[in-house]
């Protein structure tokens, strides 16, 4: 399993959309910069959030991104099903070639790929902002 950068980047992105839509739409330009992430390959990454109707996208002056969903409601296992496929479990050969490869598939990776969905099905985009907040809130600034 190997989340790319589209996977790791999207949820960079979701996080920063999900705290700073309180106040209004957010631009892709924005996140870009917060982020440090290219406006193309952000555009790429929302086009598919877009479809699957995790952001939705508003036009003119004011328009950006807000969320499609609350955050409460979106796992993390639903965002990255969208930008990974299914490439975030480990591919299991449908065609064994022999009993030591069927046990092993039934036994190891039919079970990882088990806890890797459960784990990230366990965890929605609120835990996430959450958890982040909070670890700001514990940095201390000395002068």
């Amino acid at each position: 399993m190997k989340i790319s950068t589209k996977g790791r980047y999207g949820l960079r992105a979701l996080i920063d959309l999900a705290i700073n839509m309180e106040s209004e739409n957010v631009s892709i330009k924005a996140i870009s910069e917060r982020q440090s992430i290219s406006e193309r390959y952000l555009e790429q990454i929302f086009s598919l959030l877009r479809k699957a109707g995790i952001i939705l996208g508003r036009k003119g002056a004011q328009g950006g991104y807000i969320l499609g969903k609350e955050p409460k409601d979106l796992t993390i296992i639903d965002i990255l099903k969208v930008l990974e496929g299914d490439s975030i479990f480990i591919d299991i050969n449908d065609k064994e070639e022999n009993d030591l490869e069927a046990f092993i598939n039934k036994n190891l990776w039919k079970d990882i790929n088990l806890i890797i969905r459960d784990y990230f099905t366990s965890i929605t985009l609120e835990d996430l902002v959450d958890n982040y907040k909070k670890s700001k809130d514990n940095i201390i600034y000395y002068i």
